[in-house]
């Protein structure tokens, strides 16, 4: 009898996925993707932290949003923490106090959606920087690079609105900040800030709800469907690879999607999950019941934003105060370029990079296989002076805090990070520039003489050397990984030297491509040079 059921059961079942599949085509699709290869370098997993970390973010925020209220409204806190019993407070801070002290596990679920924020913002800039570094943003995947830089973006203006919703005082100096950024924006600022606070700052009545619905809905909205497309993208065009032995531009190798990919992705979320959990058990962080409620007229001393904004802090710190009136009205350039014309470019630039490479080098090749970082030293260079000058901003963020930490005065570290802002970037090209044609030059070095053995032979003529020997065949296929060198753009020659618009372009976008390309003047065998010395071709050459 039971048999019978069972066999029943079983054939329902069967029924129902072949009805599915005549429907959908689900086998077909299962057929062609569950072999799909995805690489095995660790590398690759900077992506999966973001996205874990989303799916965890998306999880504790459902838990959170049960017991959060989104109200201006004033009330006198009597809760468990007794030092702000009496209080006047909004709804909202009490209630997050309500989260942390008295609902169970909330305390708990606070900090993880804390550190995932944060640990989400970190992997996507880390990601990014793995991306740019390797080349793997050139074509076909310079849209998914775009949907990226929007991504970041996105992330950083949601953390802002989940770190400003508890209304307790550093977040509310915080949102004063932010109030004076809106406002320095010409003509428009002052309606664009009754816009967005729904009246004078602070208006906490109106404003706190919209931020929440801004912060639950629409922007993770917008990052579901984007990291959706991002990964869709990524499923058609396939993952990169990193050089070595045959392996090729237009093939990609690696694990089979089912089940080595699908058991390793699932144990590494449950990682990510666990570190998350870790970090909120035993590391505290945003105290909100330590700050107090927000109050217009009190800033809190020694205030720090989330890392991830830091840069905007130590930009709007070191600006010289510069202030323009215009027909009764004031321009405050030193809010309006560090915190709206700053940011603006800034990522305005690291979304257009990929076509300015494009352009600068002439590259419509297609690529799977990724670059060494030392082979593109240009490259490799531009991102280390974006790095050291977004370092250096970070750290001006904090100056108040160096001074007081080191007895240094405030005067000097604003001074200091105001050089930096102009010279740490430049050092940083320099000095990585120089170590990638170094590192090229000892790869040429290695491919002419070989690799050192460690052996010691002695010469018949009393001489010792150490004895080379051929590299091997993956260290062969990582010292051939080269760009051919038939792009570096000739110098133009013109019958008639006129000063063209046409000719004018071309002397530009020449002398860019050799700058991004040409190394010869200074490494003879640069990564993206060209190989030949004295009409000879190496082994390898145009590889």
């Amino acid at each position: 009898m039971a048999g019978r059921k069972g066999g029943a059961k079983a054939e329902r079942l069967g029924r129902l996925a072949w009805g599915v599949n005549d429907r959908l085509g689900s086998t077909e699709f299962l057929h062609r993707n569950i072999g799909k290869a995805f690489p095995k370098h660790w590398s690759f997993l900077l992506g999966e932290i973001a996205l874990y970390s989303f799916i965890v973010l998306l999880i504790t925020g459902v838990y959170l949003t049960l017991f959060f209220k989104p109200s201006g409204a004033t009330v006198v806190y009597d809760g468990s923490y007794t030092p702000l019993n009496g209080l006047t407070m909004s709804e909202a801070y009490a209630s997050t106090l309500h989260i942390s002290f008295d609902v169970r596990g909330g305390l708990l679920m606070r900090q993880i959606h804390h550190w995932g924020a944060i640990v989400f913002l970190a992997a996507i800039t880390i990601h990014l920087m793995r991306i740019f570094f390797t080349g793997a943003f050139r074509k076909p995947r310079e849209v998914n690079w775009l949907i990226g830089v929007t991504l970041f973006a996105l992330a950083m203006a949601e953390g802002f609105a989940g770190y400003s919703l508890p209304d307790d005082l550093l977040s509310g100096t915080g949102l004063r900040i932010m109030q004076g950024i809106v406002m320095s924006i010409p003509l428009a600022g002052t309606y664009l800030s009754l816009w967005v606070f729904g009246g004078e700052f602070p208006a906490s009545e109106t404003f706190l709800p919209r931020l929440f619905t801004v912060h639950i809905l629409l922007i993770p909205g917008l990052l579901l469907a984007l990291i959706t497309a991002h990964l869709m993208i990524l499923w058609h065009q396939t993952h990169t690879i990193w050089p070595g032995r045959g392996r090729r531009e237009r093939s990609v190798t690696g694990e089979p999607t089912f089940p080595n990919f699908a058991v390793q992705s699932a144990a590494y979320f449950l990682y990510v999950f666990g570190v998350l959990a870790g970090l909120a058990a035993f590391a505290q962080i945003n105290p909100i019941w330590l700050y107090g409620p927000y109050e217009p007229d009190q800033v809190s001393v020694g205030s720090q934003p989330d890392w991830y904004v830091g840069f905007l802090e130590g930009a709007l710190r070191i600006m010289p105060p510069l202030s323009t009136t215009v027909f009764g009205h004031t321009v405050s350039w030193n809010v309006l370029l560090p915190a709206v014309v700053l940011p603006g470019v800034f990522l305005t630039l690291i979304a257009m990079y990929p076509f300015v490479e494009r352009w600068a080098t002439g590259d419509e090749r297609l690529h799977h296989l990724l670059d060494r970082p030392r082979n593109a030293a240009t490259r490799t260079a531009i991102g280390a002076a974006a790095i050291a000058w977004y370092g250096n901003l970070w750290a001006a963020g904090g100056n108040d805090v160096l001074a007081y930490v080191f007895g240094i005065p405030l005067f000097w570290t604003t001074w200091f990070f105001r050089v930096g802002f102009f010279v740490a970037p430049l050092l940083a090209f320099t000095v990585t520039r120089r170590v990638c044609l170094s590192l090229q030059r000892r790869d040429l070095q290695q491919r002419v003489e070989g690799v050192e053995s460690g052996l010691i032979r002695l010469s018949p003529e009393g001489g010792f050397h150490e004895r080379h020997e051929r590299p091997s065949d993956e260290q062969e296929a990582l010292l051939r990984a080269r760009q051919p060198g038939e792009l570096v753009a000739p110098y133009p020659h013109h019958l008639i030297p006129l000063p063209t618009p046409d000719r004018a372009r071309t002397q530009v976008r020449t002398r860019v491509n050799r700058f991004y390309l040409n190394y010869q003047s200074e490494s003879h065998g640069g990564g993206q040079g060209d190989l030949r010395q004295g009409g000879q071709r190496r082994d390898g050459e145009g590889e």
